[in-house]
């Protein structure tokens, strides 16, 4: 089962722009029927504090947008989005779909990323999200998440197998990046794929590193620091013989949560 991961250089705050750059990469890269197809955080507009402005109109462009894509292409796909809670504060999406164009699932990013002042402008999600992918059960996270590891482990007690990160991270921490990644797939015995964005916005640098790696915390895909799609097959069997082999998992502590 393959997965691609679409690396782009964000146009910021221009939904049409961004929306006709992911269809130049995927037509380039004709993902296969049934794949799952990875898109960044905000892709469409870029990590944007102007909730007004870039949240999804009743019109529902960027969930229409992948809704579209994932019929044409025949694949499963995560985008990232932003749409306006009940209190009237952004909610930062991942929006997942599937090849009939239908919504399958919607995860809001549990942990707003304080230090960048997205919480005053976002709020926090409610609770993971799951959905199939294929055989495989799929936990979708966003950017500053991969800092709370319980959440993985977490979505690992409901089945997760594997964990995708859509996120606009920072070039000034690409080290934790890559450290966290690898560590979230070691400690869940789980495959990991984080899609980044490259190239800058208005306040930052983005250097990409986009990696899928395997739950031995292996690097098996690295977008390296350009526009670029990643794609590699993901084994189920080979991680389910992981997880028998050394089984870590069982060691969890079931009354405590730990």
């Amino acid at each position: 089962m393959k997965l691609y991961g679409c690396q782009l250089n964000i146009e910021w705050e221009n939904k049409a722009a961004n929306h006709a750059k992911v269809l130049a990469m995927l037509d380039a890269a004709m993902p296969e029927e049934g794949s799952l197809v990875l898109l960044p955080e905000m892709f469409a507009t870029g990590f944007s504090m102007n909730v007004e402005g870039i949240a999804e109109g009743a019109e529902h462009q960027t969930a229409m947008f992948l809704a579209a894509v994932a019929a044409k292409y025949n694949v499963f796909i995560v985008g990232g989005l932003v749409t306006i809670g009940t209190d009237g504060k952004g909610r930062n999406e991942a929006a997942v779909f599937n090849p009939d164009g239908k919504e399958i699932a919607r995860y809001c990013k549990l942990h707003p990323f304080s230090f960048g002042g997205e919480t005053k402008h976002y709020m926090s999600g409610e609770d993971i999200a799951i959905f199939n992918w294929q055989d495989f059960t799929v936990a979708p996270f966003i950017c500053y998440d991969l800092r709370f590891p319980e959440i993985f482990r977490a979505a690992v007690r409901r089945g997760a197998q594997l964990f995708t990160v859509i996120a606009n991270w920072p070039q000034a921490r690409e080290a934790h990046w890559i450290t966290l990644l690898q560590a979230r797939a070691i400690e869940n015995q789980a495959y990991v794929a984080g899609v980044n964005r490259c190239g800058h916005d208005p306040k930052l640098a983005y250097s990409g590193r986009s990696l899928i790696i395997d739950p031995r915390g292996e690097i098996i895909a690295d977008a390296g620091n350009g526009e670029n799609i990643i794609s590699t097959d993901l084994d189920l069997n080979a991680l389910q013989k992981y997880r028998r082999d050394f089984p870590a998992l069982e060691d969890m502590k079931a009354e405590t949560g730990w």
